[in-house]
């Protein structure tokens, strides 16, 4: 079965995508490949996966931020435990 790609549009601040870009250029300087945002958030949804991250009682960005740091902690603590 072919996989599906769909168009996700976001508005970012300026430090928001200042930050991106820096990510990206960073990835180039040190191993020739530069990121792009597609390969960043990607990466970053797919981290997100593996932590078992949800949008349970999840109702703000500061919400969804505790829980990526709590679901962090707890798959560094016990990374086999933490896998959904």
């Amino acid at each position: 079965m072919k996989d599906i790609k769909h168009r996700v549009i976001t508005m970012l601040d300026r430090k928001e995508l200042d930050f991106l870009d820096k990510l990206g250029k960073d990835a180039l300087f040190s191993t020739g490949h530069k990121l792009s945002y597609n390969e960043i958030l990607r990466g970053l949804i797919e981290f997100s996966r593996e932590i078992g991250l949800s949008g349970n009682l999840v109702d703000s960005e500061r919400k969804l931020k505790e829980q990526i740091i709590e679901k962090t902690l707890a798959f560094l603590k016990h990374p086999k435990d933490s896998l959904h």
